[in-house]
């Protein structure tokens, strides 16, 4: 049977005693206490109403993300401070309606971190009035959730340790998915991952694809034209003059297909722009890069039958049909 914590501060006193018994273990750099990790899927959301904002009967403010969280958290995540102070145990116990925000969130109520120090916030109308005391970089994101920092990460007797600490408070509490921040954040990845690997894939094929059908085309083209060549150079033409023509032909066509390639790309790729994260689909290098391999396979395409004609005795490309 399961023994529970019923009095609140019994609860808080229960999860401050484990903090510590895990903070002292060996190896542990910071530990903190949160309903969510990042990257967890799991979501608690609702709107943020400003004390100093003026809303109408019937708007609702953006609705963003929030979650539980105990002092030392941020400092476990490696997320800093951008303005303020973190909460202390202090606020906890003494039931202080105190919250902290994204650098996002500030930003967008207030335009500076440091400007949202001291405002109010709330989550509806009718809930108390919530003091900001600071401001912490943007996560990337139900039961409690452990955040430590420790250089023990996946070790046996690591996370030995950590039950052991944590059953010495409450011997009937289960410990239970336990996984590193790189786990979940894999996890959470994996879904776009597999696609952009689809795309990268129909990509090249594509590319490909272009490649040898611009060679085909060009290459066809350039040597349907070998009676043309021959009665050039029959009349005087440098051969070189001659094949540079034909390639400064075929690369001007190259060229305006390429262009109307790179206009219609562009606004194709929006379109991908919700399987990107703080990456722009408008990536010049590549776009430069396939344009340039085009252009060469264009290039080539169009010289070597040229220079193949070129070769041959004018009578006998005259000969040619």
């Amino acid at each position: 049977m399961i023994r529970t914590v019923r009095a609140p501060e019994q609860v808080i006193r229960t999860y401050n005693n484990i903090l510590e018994k895990i903070a002292a273990i060996p190896g542990v750099a910071s530990v903190g206490l949160s309903n969510s990790i990042t990257m967890d899927g799991n979501n608690n959301n609702d709107p943020i109403f400003a004390a100093d904002e003026i809303y109408g009967e019937s708007q609702i403010p953006p609705v963003r993300r929030f979650k539980y969280i105990s002092p030392g958290y941020f400092k476990s995540m490696g997320n800093r401070l951008l303005a303020g102070r973190d909460l202390t145990w202090t606020d906890t116990y003494e039931k202080r309606p105190v919250v902290l925000v994204s650098g996002s969130s500030a930003r967008e109520l207030w335009h500076d971190p440091s400007a949202a120090l001291g405002k109010q916030v709330r989550q509806n109308p009718k809930a108390e009035w919530r003091q900001l005391i600071g401001v912490v970089g943007d996560e990337r994101d139900d039961g409690q959730a452990f955040a430590i920092r420790t250089s023990r990460t996946g070790s046996v007797s690591f996370l030995n340790e950590v039950r052991r600490a944590v059953w010495s408070v409450n011997p009937d509490l289960p410990i239970a998915d336990v996984r590193t921040v790189q786990e979940i954040y894999d996890r959470s990845l994996a879904r776009t991952s597999f696609t952009l690997v689809m795309l990268t894939i129909a990509g090249g094929m594509a590319l490909l694809l272009g490649i040898v059908g611009i060679y085909g085309v060009i290459s066809y083209s350039v040597s349907q034209r070998t009676r043309e060549i021959g009665i050039r150079i029959a009349l005087g033409a440098p051969q070189q003059t001659v094949r540079k023509m034909f390639v400064r032909e075929e690369l001007v066509l190259t060229a305006i297909g390429v262009a109307c390639g790179l206009v219609a790309a562009l606004a194709l790729t929006r379109l991908m722009a919700s399987l990107l994260f703080e990456v722009s689909p408008l990536d010049p290098a590549t776009y430069g890069a396939v344009a340039v391999i085009l252009v060469a396979a264009a290039m080539v395409a169009s010289y070597v039958p040229a220079h193949r004609a070129t070769m041959i005795e004018p009578v006998e490309a005259l000969r040619v049909e």
